[in-house]
């Protein structure tokens, strides 16, 4: 049953992963799981790791990303996803859900959860996407109060906690680069820069942070679409590409339900869906039947 019903790898060597990758000068990148197949995809491609984004929660739950979520639904859902996979699983936090306090007992949630590590961001609460305008941060010294909270609930030290900053858009890059600064010497591990626009933004960013970097590399927003070769190249350490899976899903549902409206029929969809086989495959089916056969077969021996 190793591996079957849940991943094979503990939380703990997750989360030693990885630190590791963030130290391998190889570029990490875990895209977006809406759910806990598409982990398993994910895995079986060959990512380093899952993201779980906010967004795509509130999404899924027919909510815009206004920090409508809740704790208990967020963590919830990372639990589920890192159940399946053997892979490290970076969700995103927020604002920590609250207080520092919150922002407290938020990390120690997620490391009950299975979680390898958590992003913080110093909007203010309630947030909004970072791709949208209109936001507003916390004076730095109050997500440093954040991230302290968060960094001293952590009970397994490979737990990474990343410190996100949504001040470039809002008081320039210069001012996003001291608190990225700020945040390392409060303890973060990582530091995502929010809504940079081009090469030379993340070039100037890399140039300035000593700590390892995390680059968003979402569609439609603001940053420059930058493969993942040129972001290892620049220095990046992590690249997140959060909303990617639940777009490709959304676009073909809807694409096929209009079908189905207009024709009557899913008969001209078949080489558009995934086969019953194929997702058989990614579920282990059989290997759940052979663990039905071994314990039907199993008999009690009793004294004679």
């Amino acid at each position: 049953m190793t591996g079957l019903l849940a991943a094979a790898t503990s939380a703990a060597d997750k989360r030693a992963a990885f630190r590791a990758g963030l130290a391998s000068n190889r570029l990490q990148r875990l895209p977006g799981a809406f759910n806990p197949l598409v982990a398993k995809l994910i895995q079986e491609i060959g990512f380093e790791g899952v993201y779980v984004s906010g967004a795509v929660v509130s999404a899924d739950l027919a909510l815009p990303d206004i920090g409508l979520t809740t704790l208990t639904e967020v963590s919830e859902r990372g639990r589920q996803v890192a159940r399946v996979t053997d892979l490290p699983v970076l969700i995103d936090a927020d604002t920590g859900f609250g207080e520092p306090m919150s922002a407290a007992r938020t990390v120690s949630i997620l490391e009950d959860a299975g979680i390898a590590g958590c992003h913080l961001e110093d909007q203010v609460n309630p947030k909004r996407c970072g791709h949208l305008d209109g936001k507003a941060v916390v004076p730095t010294e109050e997500m440093v109060r954040r991230l302290r909270a968060a960094v001293s609930a952590r009970r397994d030290p490979n737990f990474v906690i990343c410190a996100r900053t949504d001040a470039a858009g809002i008081e320039g890059i210069d001012a996003a680069i001291d608190r990225a600064k700020a945040y390392a010497t409060a303890g973060a591990d990582l530091v995502f820069t929010e809504a940079l626009r081009t090469v030379a933004d993340f070039e100037r960013f890399r140039a300035a942070v000593a700590i390892p970097l995390l680059a968003n590399m979402t569609e439609y927003g603001k940053s420059e679409l930058v493969p993942a070769s040129t972001l290892e190249k620049i220095g990046y350490n992590a690249v997140i590409y959060p909303v990617s899976t639940l777009r490709l899903a959304m676009f073909a549902a809807e694409a096929g339900l209009r079908e189905i409206f207009e024709q009557g029929t899913q008969s001209g969809l078949l080489d558009r869906m995934q086969h019953r086989s194929r997702l058989y495959e990614l579920l282990r089916y059989e290997r759940y039947n052979e663990f039905d056969s071994v314990i039907f077969d199993f008999t009690l021996e009793r004294n004679q």
